[in-house]
């Protein structure tokens, strides 16, 4: 039986890591690792125990973008079936994107064209120093498509505009400027950091941390009318009186740890 290419763990506490398992491919993903992700995320997004997603990868380079085995496939498909699988592809960048837990990309080596969609899929990414991006698809006469809504996005349209166009190679800090990655780390910081932040998670109610990455899709980019103040008062009073607001409110009150706090 051949290996997976793609692991998933949880902890007791409700910590998923979805490692890309390919060190030897430099974590470059295929057909095979799409399905695998897309089957994961699926999977993820239907346990209700998990309550953090971590996005990691073996080895030196987080991913290398597209499988070069993939792409000679793909360059002897018609029309119909690089449809399908560019298909494949949107369908698991949406369904990391659309988890309802956080997710944290965790970035070392390389994050290379795909790669850099997986990282603006996720809510947050700490990269190590030694980390580079790059959008190169252009170099080979192709264009950064289904990656594309999550990167505009996640750098914005400017900066999308000049690295969608110059395939150009950027470092971490580059990345960190951009809003591609949240923090910036020594290597040997890097698995520190990821657990500061999935700490920082899990110190909260785990329905008030779904319902607030929940919260920013709503909002963001919405007029602020009165139809959108009174869906932000709906929200907010129905969480008041839910079980887990009224274990929030009373331990807060108590001063004592909610029943969440592992």
């Amino acid at each position: 039986m051949d290996k997976p290419t793609v692991t998933t763990h949880i902890t007791p506490q409700g910590v998923a890591t979805v490692t890309l398992d390919r060190p030897e491919k430099h974590n470059a993903f295929d057909d095979v690792v799409i399905a695998q992700l897309r089957e994961a995320f699926g999977a993820l997004a239907r346990n209700d125990a998990v309550r953090a997603v971590v996005l990691a990868s073996a080895g030196r380079n987080f991913s290398a973008g597209a499988d070069l085995g993939w792409m000679q496939r793909m360059a002897r498909y018609d029309h119909a079936h690089n449809l399908a699988d560019a298909r494949a592809l949107a369908g698991m960048l949406q369904a990391l994107y659309e988890l309802p837990q956080p997710t944290l990309a965790r970035v070392q080596g390389a994050a290379f064209g795909g790669a850099v969609g997986l990282v603006s899929c996720c809510d947050m990414a700490v990269a190590s120093v030694d980390a580079s991006f790059a959008l190169s698809e252009v170099r080979l006469g192709l264009v950064p498509a289904t990656i594309s809504p999550y990167v505009i996005r996640a750098i914005g349209e400017r900066a999308a505009r000049r690295y969608f166009t110059t395939a150009e190679r950027f470092g971490a800090q580059q990345a960190l400027r951009l809003g591609l990655v949240s923090e910036v780390v020594e290597t040997a910081q890097l698995d520190a950091a990821v657990k500061q932040l999935v700490d920082a998670l899990l110190d909260n109610g785990p329905v008030a941390v779904r319902a607030a990455k929940q919260l920013v899709a709503e909002v963001a980019g919405r007029s602020i009318d009165a139809a959108l103040i009174e869906h932000t008062c709906e929200r907010i009073a129905a969480l008041r009186v839910s079980p887990e607001g009224q274990e929030g409110l009373g331990a807060f009150l108590e001063k004592r740890r909610p029943q969440w706090h592992v």
